[in-house]
C-alpha cells in the first residue's frame, strides 16, 4: 500500500505541476501578486505559526523571493515584449509545508513552481531545518560526525540516497539503462544510471534537500527523507522523487547529537513517500 501511494502521489505532483507547486493546498495565499506580466503566489502553511518566528522567518523569505520575480517579469516584457502578447505572463508559485517536529527540530518542504514559457512549467523543491531553541535555520551537519565531502560519512549517505532512488526508479519501471529490468537491483541501477550518480554526489552540500522523517518513537525521527525536484536524479518525464533511508543504514557515523534523535521506525501513516 505505501508503494503504490507513494507513486500515486509523485504522479499527482508531476501532473499538477503545470498547475499548481502544490495542488492540495487549501491554505489561501499570504502573497498574490498579478500584473501584465506575471501572477505570484506565496503561501506559507499556518502550522508553521506554531513555531516562534519560522512562520515569520519563511513569510519574510517568501515576500523577497515574490518582489524578485515581479522585477524580473516586468524588466522581461520591457526588453522582449513579444512574448507577452495575447495575454501570456510569466507564474512563479512557492509554498512552505511542514514536513515532521522532531524535538526541536521542525522540518519544513518548500515548493516551487514556475513557468516562463518554456517547453513546459518546472517545479523545484528544497527544504529547511529548523531549531525551535535558537529559532533560526539550521544543518543536519552537527547529527554526524563528520561531513567532510567524498569523506566516509557523505560517501555512505550518498550511496543510500542512490540506492533509495533506484529501488523506486525499478518501481516505476524508469529504467535509462540498457540491461533488462529483471537483470537490475537498486544497488546495480544506482551504478548505472548516470542521473542518479551525478544527480546524488558525497557532498553534504549538493546531496540533495534532506527533511527529518517521523517515528514511531515519540521525539525521535526515524531517518532521512531525500527531496528531489524533476530532472534532479532523472529525465523531467519522471517526475521528482521522495526516497527514505532509515537512521539504522547510517548509525555509526552519527554523532552524540545524532543519536539522541534518531530512533525507531518509520510510521505506516507517514506519506512521505
Amino acid at each position: 500500500m505505501r508503494i503504490r501511494n507513494a507513486v500515486l502521489l509523485a504522479t499527482l505532483v508531476v501532473v499538477g505541476a503545470a498547475n499548481s507547486v502544490h495542488a492540495e493546498t487549501k491554505t489561501k495565499p499570504q502573497v498574490s501578486i498579478s500584473t501584465k506580466a506575471v501572477e505570484v503566489t506565496l503561501t506559507v502553511d499556518p502550522a508553521l505559526r506554531k513555531f516562534p518566528r519560522l512562520f515569520e522567518s519563511s513569510l519574510a523569505e517568501g515576500r523577497r523571493w515574490a518582489e524578485r520575480n515581479r522585477a524580473e517579469a516586468a524588466k522581461a516584457m520591457r526588453d522582449e515584449p513579444e512574448f507577452f502578447r495575447s495575454g501570456r505572463r510569466w507564474t512563479f508559485e512557492r509554498s512552505y509545508t511542514l514536513r515532521s517536529v522532531v524535538g526541536r527540530y521542525v522540518s519544513v518542504v518548500r515548493h516551487d513552481g514556475t513557468n516562463t514559457g518554456g517547453a513546459h512549467p518546472n517545479s523545484y523543491v528544497d527544504t529547511i531545518l529548523w531549531d525551535r531553541n535558537t529559532r533560526r535555520r539550521v544543518s543536519v551537519r552537527p547529527f554526524f560526525r563528520e561531513t567532510a565531502d567524498n569523506g566516509p560519512t557523505m560517501t555512505a549517505l550518498a550511496q543510500l540516497a542512490r540506492v533509495a532512488v533506484a529501488a523506486e526508479k525499478l518501481k516505476r519501471g524508469a529504467i535509462n539503462v540498457d540491461v533488462p529490468k529483471d537483470k537490475l537491483t537498486p544497488e546495480s541501477l544506482a551504478e548505472q544510471d548516470r542521473f542518479i550518480a551525478d544527480g546524488v554526489p558525497p557532498s553534504l552540500g549538493k546531496i540533495g534537500p534532506i527533511t527529518l522523517a517521523p517515528s514511531t518513537e515519540a521525539g525521535k525521527s526515524a531517518g532521512l527523507t531525500f527531496h528531489y525536484s524533476p530532472y534532479a536524479v532523472g529525465p523531467y518525464a519522471e517526475g521528482p522523487y521522495t526516497v527514505f533511508v532509515p537512521w539504522t543504514a547510517f548509525q555509526k557515523y552519527l554523532s552524540p547529537r545524532g543519536l539522541a534523535i534518531f530512533g525507531g521506525q518509520r510510521p505506516e501513516s507517514d506519506s512521505v513517500p
